[in-house]
C-alpha cells in the first residue's frame, strides 16, 4: 500500500503538470516573459530584446503564434505579449489579445521593434526578455519551465531572484524521482478521484475539443483528416487521427487551449486523446477512463523527468508510450501488460528526433501513437522485446532509464546539430 507521502506527491505532480495553455508552449513562454516585463516596466516599451536558448529557438521557428493573425517567430510572440498579453494568465497569456490588435503586432514586428538573439551555454529552456522606455528598463528571466521566472530586474535593480538554481521547487511541483510504474498503477487504482476529477474532466473536454477542431477544418498538413479519409474509421486509426488532428490545429495557430503534459501541448494531446478514443470504443465508465488517464499522464511524466522538457528526443514518443499504457489498462492489462507495452513502444521509436514545433509534429504523433498501439497489441499476445535487445535492459524501469540516458546525454550533440542546421550554420 502506498504511503500518504507518495500519494500526495503524485497528486501534486499531476496538479502542477496538467495545466491549460493557449498555443505552443515555447512561443507562449516568450510572450509571457515579454508581457511580464512590460508589466514591471509599467508602460508601453519603446523597444524589446529577447534572448533564447537553442531549444527555444527551434520550437518557435516554425509554429504559428495564436491570436496574432497567423504570425510566426520569436519576435511575433514577444510583441504580442507586450501589445496585448496578460501575464496573470500564465500560459494563456495571449488569450487577452484582441483581433483589433493584430495589425499593431504585425506592424511592430515588421518594423524591427523586437531584437532577437540566440544564447549559447545556457539551460535548454532559457528565455530573457528586456523592455526599454527612455532611461527606464525591465528584465525578466525564465529557466527550466515555461513560466518559471527566476529573476526580475527594474532599472538595474533586482526585484526578485530565485536562489534555487533555476529549478522548480519540488514542494510545489512534486518529486518526480519517486515515480515508478508499479506505484503509478497502484496510485491510479486507489486514489480518490474526487481529488482529481475536475483536472481530468478538463483534460478530456479541452483536448477533445481541439482534436475535433482539427478534424473539422484544414490546419497544417491535415494529417488527422488524411488518416481518417484513407485508413478507415477503426479505433486504431481514430486514436492516431484524433491526436494528430489536435496537433494539426495547435501547430497552426488555433486559439483553443490544451491541457499540457511535461510542458507540452502536443504531449498533452498525445497522452490523452488516444486513451479517450479507446474508452469511447470500449464504452468504459468515466471512472475507468480517468484512472487510465492518470496512468497515461504519469507514465509520460516519469519518462520525461529523466530526459528534460526540451531535448532532441521527440516528446511524442514518451507521451505515446503513456497512452499505450492507458490503452492497455482500459483493455484489462495489469503491471505485466502495461510494462511490456511501454518497452515495446520505446524500443520501436525511441530516439525519434525533435526538430522543433511545427505542423509535421502531427505526423510524428501519428507514428508514435501507432507504435504504442502495436506495442500494446504485442503485449496482449504475451510478446515483449527482451533485455539485451538494443537499449532494452532488465525490465521496464531499466529500459526507461536507458532511453532517458539517450535522450538527455546521448542526443546532446544531435540537438546542437539540429539547431545549427535550422539556423543555417
Amino acid at each position: 500500500m502506498l504511503s500518504k507521502k507518495v500519494m500526495e506527491n503524485y497528486i501534486l505532480i499531476l496538479k502542477s503538470e496538467l495545466i491549460e495553455a493557449l498555443g505552443c508552449t515555447e512561443p507562449i513562454a516568450i510572450a509571457y516573459a515579454a508581457a511580464k516585463a512590460r508589466s514591471v516596466l509599467g508602460k508601453a516599451p519603446e523597444r524589446i530584446e529577447v534572448g533564447c536558448s537553442g531549444n527555444i529557438v527551434k520550437n518557435v521557428k516554425g509554429v504559428v503564434v495564436p491570436n496574432t493573425g497567423g504570425l510566426i517567430g520569436i519576435d511575433a510572440a514577444a510583441v504580442a505579449g507586450v501589445v496585448g498579453g496578460d501575464p496573470d494568465r500564465g500560459l494563456q497569456v495571449l488569450e487577452s489579445v484582441r483581433r483589433k490588435q493584430y495589425c499593431t503586432v504585425k506592424r511592430l514586428t515588421e518594423e524591427g521593434y523586437c531584437k532577437v538573439y540566440h544564447l549559447k551555454g545556457v539551460d535548454n529552456l532559457y528565455i530573457e526578455a528586456k523592455v526599454y522606455a527612455g532611461n527606464e528598463s525591465a528584465e525578466v528571466y525564465i529557466v527550466d519551465a515555461h513560466t518559471n521566472i527566476v529573476k526580475i530586474v527594474k532599472d538595474g535593480k533586482v526585484l526578485f531572484e530565485n536562489n534555487n538554481g533555476g529549478r522548480k521547487d519540488s514542494k510545489l511541483s512534486g518529486d518526480k524521482t519517486l515515480l515508478n510504474i508499479k506505484d503509478i498503477l497502484e496510485f491510479a487504482e486507489t486514489v480518490d478521484l474526487d481529488i482529481l476529477h475536475e483536472l481530468l474532466e478538463k483534460q478530456v473536454t479541452v483536448n477533445t475539443a481541439i482534436a475535433e477542431e482539427g478534424i473539422r477544418n484544414d490546419y497544417g498538413a491535415s494529417v488527422g483528416k488524411t488518416l481518417l479519409e484513407n485508413y478507415g474509421n477503426d479505433v486504431t486509426v481514430r486514436a492516431r487521427a484524433m491526436a494528430a488532428a489536435g496537433s494539426d490545429a495547435r501547430m497552426s495557430g488555433c486559439s483553443l487551449p490544451v491541457v499540457i503534459n511535461s510542458g507540452s501541448g502536443n504531449q498533452g494531446i498525445t497522452v490523452s486523446v488516444p486513451v479517450i478514443e479507446y474508452a469511447r470504443e470500449l464504452k468504459t465508465s468515466e471512472e475507468k477512463l480517468f484512472r487510465a488517464l492518470i496512468i497515461s499522464n504519469l507514465v509520460s511524466i516519469h519518462q520525461k523527468a529523466q530526459i528534460g522538457n526540451l531535448s532532441a528526443y521527440c516528446g511524442a514518443v514518451s507521451a505515446a508510450a503513456g497512452s499505450g499504457a492507458g490503452i492497455a489498462y482500459l483493455n484489462g492489462g495489469g503491471y505485466k501488460e502495461i510494462s511490456s507495452t511501454i518497452i515495446n513502444t520505446i524500443a520501436n521509436i525511441g530516439g525519434m528526433v525533435c526538430d522543433g514545433a511545427k505542423p509535421s509534429c502531427a505526423a510524428k504523433i501519428s507514428s508514435a501513437v501507432g507504435a504504442a498501439i502495436l506495442g500494446y497489441q504485442l503485449s496482449a499476445r504475451g510478446k515483449v522485446f527482451r533485455s539485451g535487445e538494443g537499449l532494452v535492459k532488465g525490465g521496464v524501469e531499466e529500459t526507461i532509464k536507458s532511453f532517458g540516458r539517450v535522450g538527455k546525454k546521448g542526443m546532446e550533440g544531435t540537438d546542437i546539430e539540429i539547431i545549427n542546421i535550422m539556423l543555417d550554420k
